[in-house]
């Protein structure tokens, strides 16, 4: 037996490296754990700083204050939405104490309906963060399974699909997220005022009587009356036509929504513009993730043994998208918040006296003059906003980090 003799504060590596050469020879018991002592607390503190290097800071303080956020705004909904008897408490408010600054008796101070700042931007953040929530669920359950299925059947399905994820890209994203906005508001409108059903009603009951008065004339089955007709027939009666239209209004009464439905539809109707606009960037990287996994062994050993489409999808590739799928909704979340409150501030959004970070930033904004100049009506909200969307961002980059190691050595 040989012995290799080192020096005491010899490196392990170097070690390592003669015991890998010599593979012959033996070092005595006293040198073994050394050198494994001593690697394996090598190897251990490379493997903490890699982990700690994962979560940086900003993403535990982003994390933080995103958790704090939700806790107060939706946890403090039964306060804010609660009834004072002449409405819910966000809405209602003394007219003496209008434009009252932050501590003159309110925390945040009122605005010119005398109503507590407080209480609106707690119920504005709780309805700016729902919104952009449900937003982003949506726009990212969209997005995969658009690009899942593009990238698993692939061909001309994949390239046809891809064609129309480019033409959307073509165009402006807020014009078509305003466009969304509008039809769907004035599709509640309609569907709250009745006009076209009363209008049809009206129509039909003249089409009728013309049909009757040509039978009578003719004495034969008339066909039903062209549409000119109906149109000649009204402005010639103008007195029997508005008698109809009063018949139609009883028969066909406007719908009676209360205040706090037409809110929930006009949010649903904007979270809905904005998800169904949001799920380009998410069905390109799921299609792009997909195309890499389905040419992997343990796919095509699933689908060599017969296995579905779609359990291949939901136990194969869907467990391997979860990393994407979080960074990118953690980047679509805040996205969808910032649109929300660009439409409400533009007044297209949500529509007061239901407030979010938009609209009151709107209505601060009217405060802010020359004379006088009511600074926290404009300076709350946008400071709730801004720290949401900067932690929301910090989140999103510290789960990229952590999910791709690509990413963490490219910074």
């Amino acid at each position: 037996m040989v012995w290799v003799h080192e020096a005491a504060g010899s490196n392990p590596v170097t070690l390592i490296r003669r015991q890998t050469t010599l593979r012959t020879f033996h070092s005595p018991p006293a040198y073994r754990p050394t050198v494994t002592t001593r690697f394996a607390s090598t190897t251990s503190s490379i493997t903490t700083t890699q982990t700690r290097a994962r979560w940086p800071l900003s993403g535990v303080v982003g994390g933080t204050l995103v958790l704090l956020m939700l806790v107060i705004c939706l946890g403090s909904l039964p306060w804010t939405l609660a009834s004072t008897g002449a409405g819910p408490a966000y809405a209602t408010g003394l007219v003496e104490d209008a434009r009252r600054s932050p501590g003159d008796g309110y925390m945040l101070g009122t605005d010119h309906l005398g109503r507590s700042l407080l209480v609106r931007c707690l119920a504005g953040g709780a309805v700016s963060l729902l919104v952009g929530l449900a937003s982003g669920i949506l726009a990212v359950s969209i997005g995969t399974l658009y690009g899942a299925i593009a990238g698993y059947v692939g061909g001309r399905i994949d390239a046809a699909m891809m064609r129309v994820v480019d033409v959307l890209y073509g165009l402006p994203y807020v014009l078509l997220v305003v466009l969304l906005a509008v039809a769907g508001q004035a599709i509640t409108e309609e569907y709250q005022a009745r006009t076209k059903e009363r209008a049809s009603w009206v129509r039909a009951e003249v089409a009728q009587r013309v049909a009757e008065a040509d039978r009578s004339a003719t004495s034969t089955v008339s066909s039903r009356p062209s549409r000119e007709t109906i149109d000649r027939w009204m402005v010639v009666n103008p007195a029997e036509r508005d008698a109809l239209e009063e018949a139609a209004l009883v028969a066909l009464p406007p719908r009676v929504i209360s205040e706090r439905s037409r809110a929930a539809l006009d949010a649903a109707t904007l979270l809905v513009a904005i998800g169904c606009v949001s799920w380009l960037t998410m069905a390109r990287v799921i299609r792009g993730q997909v195309l890499s996994l389905k040419e992997r062994p343990f796919v095509e050993a699933a689908r060599a043994a017969g296995a579905s489409p779609v359990r291949i999808f939901a136990r194969h590739l869907l467990p391997n998208l979860v990393g994407p799928i979080v960074v990118y909704t953690t980047l679509t979340v805040p996205q969808a918040i910032l649109q929300e409150s660009f439409l409400s501030f533009l007044g297209i959004g949500v529509r007061p006296p239901l407030p979010s970070w938009g609209n009151l930033a709107a209505d601060g904004l009217a405060e802010i003059n020359t004379f006088r100049s009511h600074w926290w009506l404009l300076a709350f909200p946008c400071v709730l906003l801004a720290l949401t969307l900067l932690s929301l961002n910090f989140v999103g980059e510290a789960l990229r980090e952590a999910f791709d190691p690509r990413w963490r050595h490219r910074r």
